[in-house]
């Protein structure tokens, strides 16, 4: 069976390279005699491949030493949580909303404690990011948050436009983590689940600055601190050993890109010919998002004529392009073209769409 073309916002796409490996090495990984999701967590074989994986993930993003890599679980949903439990230490902190996640991460935030709106887009459909004169930040804040990509509404805050405010900023990355280079040092945390640019779900990178360790109240689960956590290597308790065993074949299939830097042409230029087709179509296919914020990785849009919504999907799967429906708070299409989405499955897309149109405009 020939293997589609995924374009699922997550779990998503992986690269084959990383598949055919980890089916090679399924029943018998380098020659230990059993597959890694047996070993135990605390082995030698598994704390090599920890190790490894740690070590190739400081070295693509340039993680500096005095920051921890934490492989936790729960996904970014429970650092909405988890991130107010350890940083607020009984002060307030600001969040900037400019998608459906930042909400969520704000909400789940505000049952912790003292946490407020600096900004949001929401009365433009999350389609722009604020302007300078919308944002209201509290210069004692305990930190900022953001999310530097919103899978469901397609905006992406560029990392050049993240200025510095003198507190320490907090940024979900899920969506678009590894897809192009990122200054860590400017960032207090990052935090992604690991379903989209990372590894199969189940895992979720923590990268945090070692001054922002020890601020929890001894009121929280232990398992919830940052702090507990670094201090036991991320072994507190069982991790997610597989997920964590796919991250790493992944940051070594990225390596052999050309790193970061690789990917990130690759990505601009695979989000350039689908937003081209998109705005070239006379009309037919809209994306709603400022170009200025267009993300790289998550491209909605809407069809001129919603009755065709379901045969443009129907084509699409016929066609081997599954996964192209958008979320169901927004309607219409999402393509989410993640680094395991080659420039030629993109290629087979704008095919797919400049000839829908044709047919159909």
């Amino acid at each position: 069976m020939a293997r589609i073309w995924n374009f699922s916002a997550g779990p998503a796409a992986l690269p084959e390279e990383v598949l055919k490996q980890a089916q090679e090495e399924l029943l018998d990984w380098h020659g230990a005699g059993c597959s890694v999701m047996e070993m135990s967590h605390r082995g030698k074989e598994f704390m090599s491949i920890l190790d490894q994986a740690e070590a190739d993930l400081r070295e693509l993003m340039g993680i500096p030493e005095q920051y921890k890599v934490l492989f936790l679980q729960g996904g970014a949903t429970q650092q909405f949580a988890q991130i107010p439990m350890n940083l607020l230490a009984g002060r307030s902190a600001d969040y900037i909303v400019t998608g459906s996640w930042s909400k969520k991460a704000l909400k789940e935030a505000q049952r912790i404690g003292n946490v407020r709106c600096a900004a949001t887009t929401e009365a433009s459909g999350f389609t722009r990011l604020p302007t300078a004169d919308e944002i209201k930040l509290d210069p004692f804040a305990a930190y900022l948050h953001l999310c530097t990509n919103e899978t469901i509404h397609g905006v992406e805050i560029p990392a050049q436009r993240i200025a510095e405010t003198g507190v320490p900023l907090v940024v979900d990355m899920s969506s678009h983590i590894l897809s192009a280079p990122v200054p860590v040092e400017k960032f207090g945390l990052i935090y992604a689940g690991a379903q989209k640019n990372i590894g199969p779900s189940g895992l979720t990178l923590v990268i945090v600055h070692r001054d922002l360790l020890g601020m929890a109240p001894l009121t929280i689960p232990t398992v919830m601190d940052y702090a507990v956590m670094a201090e036991n290597g991320s072994m507190l308790n069982t991790p997610p050993t597989y997920s964590i065993y796919i991250a790493g074949l992944v940051f070594q299939w990225l390596k052999r890109q050309g790193g970061l830097p690789g990917m990130a042409a690759v990505n601009a230029e695979k989000a350039r010919i689908l937003y081209e087709a998109i705005d070239g179509s006379g009309g037919f296919y809209r994306n709603p998002v400022d170009p200025d914020c267009r993300s790289r990785m998550n491209v909605p849009f809407t069809l001129a004529y919603p009755e065709l919504d379901a045969a443009f999907l129907a084509e699409a799967k016929a066609a081997g392009l599954v996964s192209l429906k958008g979320h169901k708070s927004v309607g219409g299409m999402r393509a989410s073209i993640y680094n395991a989405v080659s420039l030629q499955g993109v290629r087979v897309l704008v095919d797919f769409m400049n000839d829908f149109a044709k047919r159909n405009g």
